[in-house]
């Protein structure tokens, strides 16, 4: 039974990589086949720990083990960096006094256009299809950001980090059906300028406080994950992010000597391909991307009144390695602007209480949302999203 208990302690210590932490050297031996006596008497065999000691598994295969791979060094770098992650940003909002609000995870609402959704229904709801628990349609929440604009309307500055949900049918490094998100809505803003230094400030305020609070969990990574995204990191930091129009970002493109999937044109979205490239065009800075095409974007972002290209005042911030990180805008706040554009959309309905907004006193105002794993993907060089969150759920799999 001692022997049982040496081997258990050593097999915690197992990892994928080498420990950050300084700890005495341990070492166990063991011959022959372990196991243990039923309490019939009959010997059984116990399993092998999956995870071997002193092997350097990828992370895929880590994946296979969402019940196990915490154990394991560098996802326990990677856990802890995150939860470094989140204490800073929360630093952040409040010492910028912003109000924390707690948004909700079931919603009537599915902020037009963010994306696909999941339904919400009761699994009574098999037994009685005709019974509709809230009446109304609701499903989990793609974005907090319509409720925060409630909120800002009271509190001025409002933000919100929680997890939401998309159904993509997605199997890319990128996605996730449950992600987190980290959320903004400030009032009195007037200027993109405004809304892309609260950003870069978030950015770069939360990635010192993780270098500065968990160094050795960091470069763990940084060596054993991503050899060189200490210098891209300390790049990003150091330098400004640049500015560039979405016009002069198509314009970027159809210079490029590269062949693109997709043939980026006026009007079309920017695709990653298009992202990664702009990025490195700009010298792998962190590049904010204004001024999309209006029928680009959803009916909330307020029209620039520019001809013959009709724009919206938003933006998207582009990172090396992941591509868009950020996404924001100027939201509009003048009613008869916003009136209109519901009316084209068939919406007014629907939107009759985000109208109300606007007729009983409205103040200029933006936000942004950034997507926390992307987040820990840009600043550790991690290339999977799937290894920066503790139990992955994407199309086909929710294991646990």
């Amino acid at each position: 039974m001692f022997g049982a208990r040496c081997l258990l302690r050593a097999l915690r210590s197992c990892s994928s990589a080498p420990c950050p932490r300084h700890r005495p050297a341990a070492r166990v031996s063991v011959r022959g086949a372990l196991g243990i006596q039923s309490a019939n008497g009959e010997r059984v065999k116990v399993q092998a720990f999956p995870v071997k000691y002193k092997e350097r598994h990828p992370l895929e295969y880590l994946r296979q083990y969402p019940h196990l791979r915490c154990r394991t060094n560098v996802l326990g770098s990677v856990l802890r960096v995150r939860s470094e992650a989140t204490a800073a940003i929360h630093s952040f909002f409040k010492d910028s006094g912003f109000v924390h609000i707690h948004t909700p995870v079931i919603t009537s609402n599915d902020c037009e256009g963010a994306g696909e959704l999941f339904q919400v229904e009761p699994s009574s709801k098999i037994k009685v299809p005709e019974e509709n628990f809230f009446n109304i349609p609701v499903f989990l929440t793609v974005s907090g950001q319509l409720h925060l604009e409630v909120m800002s309307g009271a509190f001025t500055q409002v933000f919100t980090f929680g997890p939401t949900f998309r159904a993509e049918n997605s199997q890319s490094r990128r996605h996730l059906a449950e992600f987190y998100m980290v959320e903004a809505e400030i009032s009195f803003l007037e200027s993109l300028q405004d809304l892309m230094q609260v950003m870069e400030n978030l950015f770069k305020t939360t990635a010192m406080t993780v270098l500065s609070n968990c160094p050795k969990d960091v470069e763990l990574c940084h060596k054993f994950i991503a050899p060189g995204q200490k210098d891209r990191l300390e790049h990003m930091l150091k330098n400004n992010f640049l500015v560039i129009s979405y016009t002069e970002a198509v314009e970027i493109l159809k210079q490029a000597s590269q062949n693109f999937t997709f043939t980026p044109e006026w009007g079309a979205d920017l695709h990653t391909e298009h992202e990664k490239y702009l990025v490195k065009h700009c010298g792998d800075i962190p590049v904010f991307v204004i001024n999309y095409p209006l029928a680009l974007k959803p009916f909330y972002m307020r029209d620039n009144e520019d001809g013959p290209q009709h724009t919206v005042a938003a933006v998207d911030l582009l990172v090396p390695g992941v591509g868009e990180l950020f996404g924001g805008s100027l939201r509009e706040e003048r009613y008869h602007f916003l009136e209109q554009r519901l009316a084209r959309l068939g919406l007014t309905e629907a939107y009759q209480w985000y109208l109300d907004l606007r007729r009983f006193g409205s103040v200029p105002h933006g936000g942004f949302g950034m997507g926390f794993e992307r987040y820990l993907q840009c600043i550790l060089g991690i290339d999977n999203i799937k290894d920066v969150i503790p139990f992955p759920r994407f199309t086909h799999s929710c294991l646990l």
